[in-house]
């Protein structure tokens, strides 16, 4: 049996990892500055995340919810602990797309109503409503197109206020900073006012922090450098550090009833002790400090590069926007200098998105690779 072709792939087969370095098959070290699409946020293979779920294993790895937990309620309180969102309830699940699909289905609920508004350049995901709410018709399918979803230019406020007056609205969802987009993040102003509008008109805002979250920012959740309180909030990637665990935190004006949502695998005890493992690593490591202070240095460091056109995004979700594609560049880096970043539905940005453990010599690494890289597209 083949596989079902549909990842273009570069010729790499990574066997091992440790930090923020892999290997492919033949003991090559890769210096890696992506993570998996932002999922590696404490290390590879991380002693602590390692050592905790061996032994969680070997004890039980899986029974349905059906029975107690108490492993999805020790994440509730040390998730509330770090992220300062108190009396949030938390919805456990396995991924950032069954997120904001739970996230769009609770507000549907809880309104009763079937509209969604999303942002242009949005990515919630691929499944049905998360899907229909991200704005690439390549990847919506004729049955995703039912979905009731009107896209907004991201900061328009006027459209907004018009389309939820209509009061057929059940949420407005965005990303705080877009991902897959290009790292665009809107005003303050503009987050503070769509929370205001979504009250006025009774509708629910859903805040896409399955990219931003859990400390990539510098902040536990991009969306409080804004100072607002979304009424759900997705959370996915950072979160298990590559073991499949997503979730949403729940405002409790929202009320919960049996059967109103439910999952088999979500907040298994693998999944939560992968996520406890983050959140010990996260403050035993001061990796929110560590954020700030490679972000800075990474920022300045760039600055000095002629060619770059933007920098764009903050902590470790970061772009490097050029006047030109960027798809040469990236395989320029990974097959002659031996590292990993990304790229984004902007065909001229650099996506950075490493491991929150990241330092000072690994960002010279990369800088010193791209001026060597640039310096040889002039030539």
């Amino acid at each position: 049996m083949s596989l079902f072709n549909v990842y273009p792939l570069f010729d790499i087969t990574p066997v091992k990892a440790k930090d923020v370095y892999v290997y492919d098959e033949n003991g090559t070290q890769y210096l890696d500055l992506y993570g998996g699409h932002a999922v590696i946020s404490i290390g590879h293979s991380h002693p602590t995340y390692v050592e905790k779920l061996q032994q969680q294993l070997a004890n039980i790895g899986f029974y349905s919810n059906s029975i107690q937990n108490p492993l999805q309620q020790q994440l509730a309180e040390k998730l509330t602990a770090i992220s300062g969102c108190k009396f949030y309830e938390l919805f456990l699940c396995n991924s950032g797309a069954e997120a904001n699909e739970n996230a769009i289905k609770l507000a549907s609920f809880h309104t009763q109503r079937h509209k969604v508004v999303a942002f242009k350049n949005a990515f919630h995901g691929r499944t049905s409503a998360a899907v229909a709410a991200t704005d690439n018709p390549k990847i919506v399918a004729p049955i995703n197109a039912q979905q009731a979803v009107e896209f907004v230019d991201f900061g328009d406020i006027e459209a907004l206020t018009n389309i939820l007056a209509k009061g057929d609205v059940c949420a407005v969802i965005t990303e705080i900073i877009q991902g897959v987009g290009g790292l665009d993040e809107a005003s303050t102003e503009f987050y503070k006012t769509v929370e205001k509008l979504c009250k006025q008109f009774g509708t629910l805002f859903i805040a896409d922090e399955v990219q931003s979250g859990f400390g990539r920012t510098g902040d536990f959740f991009a969306f409080q450098k804004h100072e607002i309180e979304p009424d759900i909030i997705s959370i996915a990637k950072g979160m298990g550090n590559g073991f499949p665990v997503g979730g949403i935190l729940i405002h409790p004006k929202i009320k919960a009833s049996f059967g109103l949502l439910g999952t088999t695998f979500g907040g298994n005890h693998l999944a939560c002790t992968a996520a406890l493992a983050v959140i010990e690593t996260i403050q035993q490591e001061k990796l929110l400090d560590n954020v700030e202070e490679i972000s800075t240095y990474f920022i300045d460091k760039v600055s000095q590069i002629s060619g770059i056109k933007t920098i764009k995004g903050r902590g470790l979700m970061l772009g490097l926007e050029f006047d030109f594609p960027i798809a040469e560049l990236r395989k320029e880096l990974i097959y002659n200098h031996q590292i990993f970043t990304g790229s984004s539905k902007n065909p001229n940005l650099l996506r950075i998105l490493p491991s929150l453990t990241v330092k000072k010599e690994h960002v010279d690494v990369f800088i010193n690779a791209l001026t060597k890289a640039l310096e040889l597209k002039k030539v």
